[in-house]
C-alpha cells in the first residue's frame, strides 16, 4: 500500500467530515446541540447536485448547497432558539426531514452523473513547492479546490473563535448565556447567525460527496457521515484546526477496506466497514468519561435559554 496514495484518498474521504464538523462546532459553541447534521448534509448534497447538473456552474452549485444547508439550520434555529423546543428531538427530526427531502427531490436524478466539464473544473490543482514535500505534500496539496476550501474554512473558524471579539462573545454564550445577556450580548442573534453558518458548512460537506467524491446522485449519499461528525467534534475537543487531522483520520478508516483489498490482504469487509462507526462509539464513550475542563464541551450545551429566567 503506497502511503502517499492512501493519505491522499483519506484527505478526499475526510473533506465532507471536515465541513460538517466545523458546522457542528459553530453550533455547539453557542450552546446548541444539533443532531440534524446528517439531514443538512443531505439537503446540501441534493441541492448542489441539481444545480450543478442543470447549470454546469460550480459556483452556483456551491451556493445552492450552502443555502439549503442553512435553510435546514434555520428550521432548527426557529424551533430551538425562538420556540425553545427540545434540541435533541428537533435535531433528530431535522435528520429525518433532510433524508426524506433529499430522497423526494432527488428521485428523478438517481443514477445521473455530472458533465465532464463540471468534473474537470474540480480536478486536482497542484500547489507548487509545498506539493513536493515527501509523503504529505502530494496528499495535502494536490487536491480539488473544494479540499482547499475546507482547509481555509478551518483556519477562518479557528481565528474567529479565538482571536475576535465575536468569537469570544459566542463562546461566552455557550458557557453561560445568562451572563452573556447581562453583559449586553444579543444571545438569540448570535445563536441564529452561527447556526446558519454552521448549516451552510454542513450543506457544503454534503455537496462534496455528490459533486466531487462520486460525482453522481444516489439516495443516502452521506451514509451516516453526519453522525460521525457529531462524534468527531468531541474527538477534536471543539478545535477547528484539529478538525483537519481528525477528518483525515476518519476518512482513512472509511477507505481502509478498499485499500487493503487492493493489496491482496484478506480481511473481513464487514469488519472494516464498521470501523468508522465503531470508532465513533468509542469516541463518544471516552468523551463522556472526561473529568477535566480542557477541551470539554460548553457548559450550556443543549440547554434552552429563557431570558425571563435571568
Amino acid at each position: 500500500m503506497e502511503i502517499s496514495l492512501f493519505l491522499s484518498s483519506a484527505v478526499i474521504a475526510g473533506t465532507p467530515l471536515l465541513f460538517a464538523t466545523l458546522g457542528c462546532v459553530l453550533g455547539e459553541k453557542v450552546g446548541n446541540l444539533n443532531l440534524g447534521i446528517e439531514g443538512m448534509m443531505l439537503m446540501g448534497a441534493i441541492g448542489g447536485f441539481i444545480m450543478g447538473y442543470n447549470t454546469g456552474n460550480v459556483v452556483f452549485a456551491f451556493l445552492c448547497s450552502g443555502l439549503l444547508g442553512a435553510i435546514g439550520a434555520l428550521i432548527y434555529a426557529v424551533l430551538t432558539v425562538s420556540l425553545r423546543a427540545s434540541q435533541v428531538v428537533t435535531g433528530l427530526a431535522l435528520a429525518i426531514f433532510g433524508s426524506g427531502f433529499s430522497s423526494f427531490i432527488g428521485k428523478a436524478y438517481v443514477g445521473q452523473t455530472l458533465s465532464d466539464n463540471f468534473r474537470n473544473s474540480l480536478a486536482p490543482i497542484k500547489i507548487p513547492l509545498i506539493s513536493d514535500i515527501p509523503f504529505i505534500g502530494a496528499a495535502l496539496f494536490n487536491q480539488s479546490a473544494f479540499v482547499y476550501l475546507g482547509y481555509l474554512c478551518a483556519i477562518l473558524v479557528f481565528i474567529y473563535l479565538n482571536f475576535t471579539k465575536y468569537g469570544l462573545n459566542m463562546r461566552m454564550i455557550g458557557e453561560n448565556p445568562y451572563a452573556a445577556d447581562a453583559a449586553g450580548i444579543n444571545v438569540s442573534l448570535y445563536k441564529y447567525i452561527n447556526l446558519l453558518i454552521g448549516g451552510a458548512l454542513c450543506g457544503l460537506g454534503g455537496s462534496f460527496l455528490s459533486l466531487v467524491y462520486i460525482p453522481s446522485w444516489a439516495e443516502n449519499v452521506t451514509a451516516g457521515r453526519g453522525w460521525i461528525a457529531v462524534a468527531l467534534v468531541i474527538f477534536i475537543g471543539w478545535n477547528p484546526i484539529k478538525a483537519i487531522f481528525g477528518a483525515i483520520l476518519f476518512g482513512g478508516l472509511d477507505i481502509l477496506g478498499i485499500r487493503l483489498q487492493g493489496t491482496g490482504i484478506e480481511v473481513n469487509q464487514y469488519f472494516i466497514g464498521m470501523l468508522p462507526y465503531a470508532t465513533t462509539i468509542v469516541v463518544l464513550v471516552l468523551g463522556g468519561l472526561k473529568k477535566n475542563n480542557l477541551n470539554s464541551s460548553p457548559q450550556a450545551l443543549g440547554e434552552a435559554y429563557f431570558r425571563e429566567d435571568r
